[in-house]
């Protein structure tokens, strides 16, 4: 017998698009399944019993709502709640990218973002276009620079506290791993709630100005995805028990690792690879793909 799957249809909760006309539409194209409620006007699952072709069953529901602004996702409904999260920070955990921010101070946004936009689609290595951005950050104050990002530029995406509490609360553990800088990581993760928090550094010189260079070795791709596995092994659980989420290139082999990877309002060559990836809803979509329910949500 094929397992059953669970098809999940998720909205952001700013623009509740999953009422019963929505679900009673999408049950058409999985009829006998059994619908479930997660969140009214947020999320809906069915479970599907029979078929073998998840991707076929997700285009038949994205065929069946049209352009609704609802994220649709189909995955086995065994083995949904996984015990380890690691998530990307920038654009993922928040809504900018550090060192663009960083990068304004200077007056040197544009070009620097232009470089991190390129690395994040996968059209230039990570590793030398993190050092060729902060090359350009030579001799700002740190700290002081640092502080006002965080305080005056740095949002928090929504839904980031009550996707690391509800899964804390469930006994999993959580992990922030970014290829930004400590800096921030350290006071985000604090923010957000993970158990920890790894990110490149920095270096700062004796006079408390940033010194353009980044301590090796740097987070990059390979470390987030050797991240994963060091993490899990220490849990003692196997990659199938994890969830990993991100948005840019060097997320994506974490991503396609973990027992659940999701691509973020991710660019397009990392949603295209990815298992699941939400266009539309916050960072509780990611609790609503594991099947829990608005009563089980834990707030930050």
């Amino acid at each position: 017998m094929p397992p059953v799957l669970a098809a999940v249809l998720i909205a952001n909760p700013l623009e509740p698009a999953v009422d019963s006309a929505l679900v009673m539409t999408a049950a058409q194209a999985v009829i006998g399944a059994e619908v479930r409620m997660l969140h009214g006007g947020v999320a809906a699952e069915f479970l599907v019993s029979g078929e073998t072709d998840p991707q076929a069953l997700r285009r038949r529901l994205q065929s069946a709502i049209g352009r609704a602004p609802v994220d649709v996702a189909v995955l086995p409904a065994e083995g949904r709640r996984k015990r380890l999260l690691l998530a990307d920070m920038d654009s993922t955990l928040i809504a900018q990218e550090c060192i663009d921010e960083l990068a304004d101070a200077v007056g040197l946004k544009p070009q620097v973002a232009e470089i991190t936009e390129r690395a994040m689609r996968g059209e230039i290595a990570f590793e030398p276009a993190l050092k060729e951005r902060a090359a350009l950050l030579k001799g700002l104050p740190a700290a002081e620079t640092i502080a006002k990002v965080l305080d005056e530029r740095i949002t928090l995406t929504p839904g980031g506290q009550t996707l690391v509490a509800t899964m804390r609360a469930n006994g999993a553990r959580a992990a922030l791993v970014s290829g930004g800088f400590t800096a921030f990581a350290d006071d985000i993760g604090r923010r957000l709630g993970f158990d920890e928090a790894r990110a490149n550094t920095l270096e700062i010189d004796g006079a408390g100005l940033l010194t353009g260079l980044v301590s090796e070795p740097i987070l990059g791709r390979e470390a987030k995805l050797a991240a994963l596995k060091e993490l899990a092994d220490a849990q003692g659980l196997a990659l199938e028990d994890t969830l990993a989420v991100g948005d840019g290139a060097n997320d994506l082999a974490m991503v396609q690792a973990a027992g659940l990877g999701v691509a973020f309002h991710a660019k397009p060559a990392v949603a295209s690879a990815a298992q699941v990836r939400i266009d539309h809803g916050d960072l509780t979509a990611l609790l609503y793909l594991q099947g829990y329910a608005e009563q089980d949500l834990v707030e930050g």
